[in-house]
């Protein structure tokens, strides 16, 4: 009797999130990962810088790794790779070349990394890895070649849509190829894993042409300057952005790191077209017309670094917001940042500038398909099986419930990160197994580092403070050498509170004398312990504030 063919899906991120996707798929321990994406923090996560997977499943299995093929060049697919490739053996990373042109540019800002092993592949490029054959294919999302994966495995076929969304009249770049999924659709798909970032929105996701007309209708009407703030990603909009500002007489200034390295990628893979003399030096931004500028920058998300957020502030180097200045919000806003963003429209308004985003009007297009298109790849595709995918819980589980509608799909399973997902020849069903997907943190150059009893303790401090209290004692006798220092950061100013300070240091005195006169052996540990529970509860006595109480004995 054969042994069944089995193959598993392990989703390691991406599920449950927007954000960090990746995905192993594993046959006869023979792996093939797509994407290695990174989330970034929210406001519950101070100091942090990005999350990124937990790869503790790879640990010791790099000669089980056959490669990593990639969708896209947004961070959320591609972000994770300068922490991965040492630690998994530096497999062959296969894709476009915008994204493949990131990932490299990228890897620069890491040292000790090493040489990329990378293959460049393109819409209707075939590899074979092991027992998986994977053919790329083009999709339409908010950024040049973006690729959806069609792989051969020895249980069936899979379809990975990428994040795609169908455009009719898309912006520099080609259609969708209807004919091509439909060919797909004939072979036969047994499982589809499907984006389900736009499900819980009705209808078809807007076309970069009605973006297009509508960025036109903002220039023509812009009496100064023209202000567009963007993600670094979006080539095809920067690209229209440059038409348009070539098109009425305006000279363009770049702001942004990433928006620089970015056009830099685009232009010379020839995916933009810039005129000679459209670009000036920020310098030289002040000598030229408002009416005759327009600027290109990051910073649509209300980042406080971002060079949208220095210009507003007045903490750019060349210029600074003012009345008359048109800022334009092309992007959506990342879950989170809905009040970052709307304290930095507020304050452009005050200034005096117009403002312009995507609830007054269509300036921007999310790349996402929303429930028709969603329905309408299902229907081209008819696969067996369905596992929606990139998206938080509540869009799996509407995608789910679009797809079980139509009756298509025999199954739609929604996996949790770590899950195990087991797909035969007949079936598909969860594993008892789960694997660990603890999110790991980076901060600076400190990858793991910081976990939850670090950020629980940079909330404390951000809230409440920290209280330090400082004392000297004679190793022998036990006795105080001198009267306690104390320092204050985030809880009280310490020169309008010099009655709460005395009491603290007699507080402290009568502590040390209590802890040392009980016991005449204790040791600086046992006198910090107490000093730490009983000038926390003295001081939430006086000011019903708990400040992180930091006691330090120094013996000599």
């Amino acid at each position: 009797m054969s042994k069944e063919k089995k193959l598993k899906v392990i989703p390691l991120g991406g599920m449950g999130e927007v954000g960090k996707n990746m995905t192993l798929l594993e046959y006869e321990r023979q792996i093939l990962i797509i994407d290695m994406g990174l989330n970034f923090p929210e406001d519950d996560s101070p100091g942090v810088d990005y999350i990124i997977p937990n790869i503790s499943y790879l640990k010791g299995r790099n000669k089980d790794i056959l490669g990593v093929v990639f969708t896209h060049g947004h961070y959320d697919h591609i972000g994770a790779v300068p922490y991965f490739l040492n630690k998994i053996g530096n497999p062959p990373l296969y894709g476009s070349p915008l994204t493949m042109g990131i990932i490299e540019k990228r890897q620069e800002d890491f040292p000790n990394q090493p040489k990329l092993n990378k293959i460049v592949v393109e819409d209707g490029s075939k590899i074979e890895l092991g027992p998986f054959k994977v053919e790329f294919f083009h999709q339409n999302h908010n950024i040049p070649h973006n690729l959806g994966l069609f792989i051969e495995t020895p249980v069936g076929n899979i379809l990975h849509t990428s994040d795609f969304k169908f455009d009719k009249t898309p912006q520099n770049g080609p259609a969708t190829d209807f004919k091509k999924l439909e060919g797909f659709g004939k072979k036969g798909v047994h499982l589809m894993f499907s984006d389900s970032t736009g499900s819980e929105i009705e209808g078809s996701s807007l076309s970069e042409k009605t973006i297009s007309e509508n960025m036109e209708n903002i220039f023509k009407s812009s009496k100064g300057r023209i202000i567009t703030a963007t993600f670094s990603s979006l080539i095809n909009r920067v690209q229209d952005i440059f038409e348009l500002s070539e098109k009425y007489g305006r000279k363009v200034v770049i702001e942004g790191y990433g928006m620089k390295t970015n056009i830099e990628i685009a232009r010379n893979l020839g995916l933009m077209k810039i005129k000679k003399g459209s670009i000036i030096d920020p310098k030289k931004a002040g000598n030229i017309p408002d009416e005759k500028t327009t600027i290109i920058c990051t910073g649509a998300q209300g980042e406080e670094r971002a060079a949208l957020m220095r210009i507003t502030n007045g903490q750019h180097r060349f210029f600074g917001l003012r009345k008359g200045d048109t800022v334009v919000f092309s992007s959506s806003v990342i879950p989170g940042n809905e009040r970052s963003v709307q304290n930095l429209r507020d304050d452009i308004l005050r200034q005096g500038a117009t403002v312009y985003h995507s609830k007054m009007m269509d300036v921007h297009a999310k790349g996402h398909a929303q429930s028709e298109e969603i329905l309408k790849i299902l229907e081209i595709i008819k696969p067996n099986f369905l596992v929606p995918v990139h998206g938080q819980y509540s869009m799996l589980v509407k995608h789910k419930e679009l797809a079980d509608a139509t009756g298509i799909p025999q199954k739609t399973e929604i996996l949790e990160n770590g899950e195990v997902l087991i797909l035969t020849p007949e079936k598909m069903f969860k594993s008892d197994e789960t694997i660990n997907v603890k999110s790991v943190m980076v901060d600076g150059s400190g990858i793991g580092d910081v976990g939850g009893v670090v950020l629980y303790d940079r909330k404390e401090l951000a809230e409440s403070g920290i209280f330090v209290v400082i004392v000297v004692l004679d190793r022998k006798t036990k006795k105080l050498q001198n009267s306690p220092d104390i320092i204050s950061r985030g809880f009280v100013y310490l020169r309008e509170s010099q009655d709460l300070l005395a009491q603290t240091r007699k507080k402290t005195r009568d502590i040390i004398k209590e802890a040392t006169s009980s016991n005449k052996k204790a040791g600086a540990q046992e006198i910090k312990k107490e000093m730490e529970r009983k000038i926390e509860d003295f001081l939430y006595s006086k000011t019903k504030r708990r400040p992180i109480v930091l006691p330090v004995v120094i013996e000599i």
